[in-house]
């Protein structure tokens, strides 16, 4: 007898108060197995939560349950409707927030947010203010969250300088033998050891606050409203920690700032475009402003170049390592993203004084 597929098994874990009329694959993400589950009472999307990727599938939904609840309460207190505004997870039968499965997957459910969009990419800076207000919100909502009681769901995942000891290890090791490929790339990061450390230092003296973060804020992280065309919601939250406002700023900056796809091979058509940073800072600066403190703001554009560098450090690991972490498409696909993302940090140094304008204007 063949055994039901995994994603019917958690489903039937789940009272929907309806009848299932379908469930299919719904999404682009890459991490977590998605599907949407049609049911007479309304939509739901049921996630199996990549083992692999996340070693603790139950400290990830203590994360989230602690962030969503925080943030209902907030809606619901200004007469916004929260099932709207973030994400609910659903109970099991049981009353549990997560199914385990036959073999021993974690799954959880959420209320489908009806009526939205998930784009991959800004269209117009005009989108990219409508991103930025959206993780200037979830920043600004969370201001008061107590960080420091969440899990860390991956470890020293924005430590600059742990990635750059990273980098060195895999330059000791050269297990893939193409050290003698990427001298002028290694003479770029280790012109810019120092500036690594520049946030965390900032951290442990305590200039800079610890904060909720998101470390996922790609533009496919947000909903839009498709009559409106607003922000509606944050989601994925899978990597919600604890982390520096900073972090959440310059990921966003270090994709949606750029004029081309981080592996676009001819850099003459990569370019930091301060329009477009402006952009999503008018957005981010106008929702979180206010919670943010003088050295958070000034300290901005730091994050927008440290998240650069720290991926192109990445990347660059991972093509003398041989490949491991990231998908590539063909043998130097990690190296030319390394040599993509290094140009963006030398273009925002050039326009560094562009960058602290546009930021100053909101201290």
């Amino acid at each position: 007898m063949t055994q039901e597929p995994l994603y019917k098994e958690a489903a039937a874990a789940y009272p929907f108060g309806g009848e299932i009329l379908s469930i299919e694959p719904y999404g682009g993400g890459h991490i977590n197995d998605t599907y949407l589950i049609r049911c007479t009472s309304g939509n739901y999307v049921l996630q199996r939560i990549n083992g692999f990727v996340f070693a603790h599938p139950d400290e990830i939904m203590e994360n989230i349950l602690g962030v969503t609840h925080f943030i209902a309460d907030k809606l619901a207190a200004h007469g916004d409707d929260p099932a709207r505004g973030t994400l609910t997870v659903v109970k099991t039968t049981d009353g549990a927030d997560f199914y385990v499965d036959s073999e021993g997957h974690y799954w959880r459910t959420t209320l489908n947010i009806e009526d939205t969009t998930a784009f991959e990419f800004a269209d117009s800076p005009e989108m990219l203010v409508k991103s930025g207000a959206a993780f200037g919100t979830f920043q600004s909502m969370l201001a008061d969250y107590p960080a420091d009681t969440l899990h860390e769901t991956i470890p020293h995942f924005h430590d600059t300088p742990a990635r750059y000891h990273q980098l060195e290890d895999a330059i000791a090791a050269n297990k893939a033998g193409r050290l003698s490929e990427v001298g002028p790339e290694l003479e770029f990061v280790r012109a810019r050891k120092a500036d690594c450390a520049i946030l965390m230092d900032l951290l442990e003296k305590g200039d800079l606050p610890l904060k909720v973060t998101h470390n996922d804020t790609k533009m496919s992280n947000v909903l839009i409203d498709n009559a409106t065309g607003e922000a509606v919601c944050v989601i994925d939250l899978d990597t919600v920690m604890p982390g520096l406002t900073a972090f959440d700023f310059g990921d966003s900056i270090r994709a949606g700032a750029s004029t081309a796809a981080e592996d676009e091979v001819d850099l003459t058509k990569v370019h930091f475009s301060l329009t477009l940073f402006k952009a999503y800072t008018e957005g981010f600066l106008s929702a979180a402003g206010k919670s943010l403190t003088e050295t958070e703001i000034k300290t901005l554009p730091v994050g927008a170049k440290l998240m650069t560098l720290e991926v192109g450090m990445r990347f660059l690991a991972d093509y003398l390592n041989g490949d491991v972490y990231f998908k590539t498409k063909y043998p130097q696909h990690n190296l030319d993203r390394a040599r993509n993302q290094f140009h963006l940090v030398e273009e925002m140094e050039q326009k560094w004084d562009g960058m602290m304008e546009i930021v100053s204007a909101y201290l």
